[in-house]
C-alpha cells in the first residue's frame, strides 16, 4: 500500500492495469457522504489501509482507490470522500461538486455520528437527495453510525439509526472507526458485492444487444424487392412467349 500525496490518493498495486480491457478488474465507484465531523475520511482510510489516523486536514473531496477481491473476483474500488453537508433553512446545502460525486457513484455510504444528533437528522434528507439524483432506485446505499465507542457523549441511540435504516430500506452498520475494522470492511464489502452483482447481471444484456445486427437500409431493401419483381416479370414474359 502506498500513499501518493501528489494525487491525494491511496492506491494499492494490483495486476492487470496495463492488460486488455477484458482482463482489467471491474470498476466499483463508491461515494461517502454525511455531515461535518462524522468521520468520513477516517472511515475511508480505515477501510483502505486498516489503520486509524486520528487527525485529518479539512476534507478536500479526495478520491481514493485500491483493488480488493470479492467472491473470488478482483475489483478496482474507487472511493470518493466528500465535504460535510449541512441543512440550510430545512433543505440540504448541496453544491454541484457534491451532486456530481453522487451521480458518479455506483453505491453510497451515508455516515452519521452517534455523538451528533444533527448529523442523524441529515440522514433522511441525504437519502432522498440521492434517490432524486438516481431515480432508478438501483444504487445501493448503506447507513453507517460512527463513533460507537463514545457512549459517554452519545446523542443518538443505535436503535434509532437501525429503525431509520429499515424505513429507508438500507443496510445499517454501527462502527467505531478508531477501535474496530471488521464492520467498516463489511459495509464497503456489501456495497461492492451489490454493485458487482448488478454489473454482472447487466453485462450479458449489453453483449447480446451489441451482437444484434443493425437493420439494413430501407432503401437497399426496397431496391432488392424491386429488382426481384422486375426479374419475375421478365421470366413470366419469356415463358408466355
Amino acid at each position: 500500500m502506498r500513499l501518493t500525496q501528489s494525487m491525494c490518493t491511496i492506491a494499492e498495486c494490483a495486476p492487470g492495469g496495463d492488460g486488455p480491457a477484458s482482463a482489467r478488474p471491474r470498476l466499483v465507484k463508491i461515494a461517502v457522504v454525511g455531515g461535518s465531523g462524522v468521520g468520513k475520511t477516517a472511515l475511508v482510510v480505515r477501510f483502505l489501509t486498516r489503520r486509524f489516523i486520528g487527525d485529518y486536514e479539512r476534507n478536500a473531496g479526495n478520491l481514493y482507490s485500491r483493488h480488493i477481491q470479492v467472491d473470488g473476483e478482483m475489483l478496482a474500488i474507487q472511493v470518493q470522500d466528500t465535504p460535510g453537508v449541512q441543512i440550510h433553512e430545512h433543505s440540504l446545502d448541496c453544491n454541484e461538486q457534491l451532486n456530481r460525486c453522487i451521480r458518479w457513484a455506483d453505491a453510497l455510504v451515508i455516515v452519521f455520528s452517534i455523538t451528533d444528533y444533527k448529523s442523524f437528522e441529515l440522514l433522511s434528507h441525504l437519502y432522498h437527495h440521492v434517490r432524486q439524483l438516481h431515480p432508478g432506485n438501483m444504487v445501493p446505499v448503506v447507513i453507517v453510525a460512527n463513533k460507537a465507542d463514545l457512549l459517554h457523549i452519545k446523542e443518538v441511540e443505535p436503535q434509532q439509526g437501525l429503525q431509520l435504516a429499515n424505513v429507508l430500506g438500507c443496510t445499517f452498520y454501527e462502527v467505531s472507526v478508531s477501535e474496530n475494522y471488521n464492520n467498516v470492511f463489511n459495509a464497503f464489502h456489501l456495497l461492492c458485492k451489490e454493485v458487482n452483482k448488478q454489473q454482472i447481471t447487466s453485462t450479458p444484456e449489453r453483449r447480446r444487444t451489441s451482437l444484434i445486427p443493425r437493420p439494413k437500409s430501407p432503401n437497399m431493401q426496397d431496391l432488392k424487392r424491386r429488382f426481384k419483381q422486375a426479374l419475375s416479370a421478365k421470366v413470366r414474359t419469356v415463358t408466355s412467349v
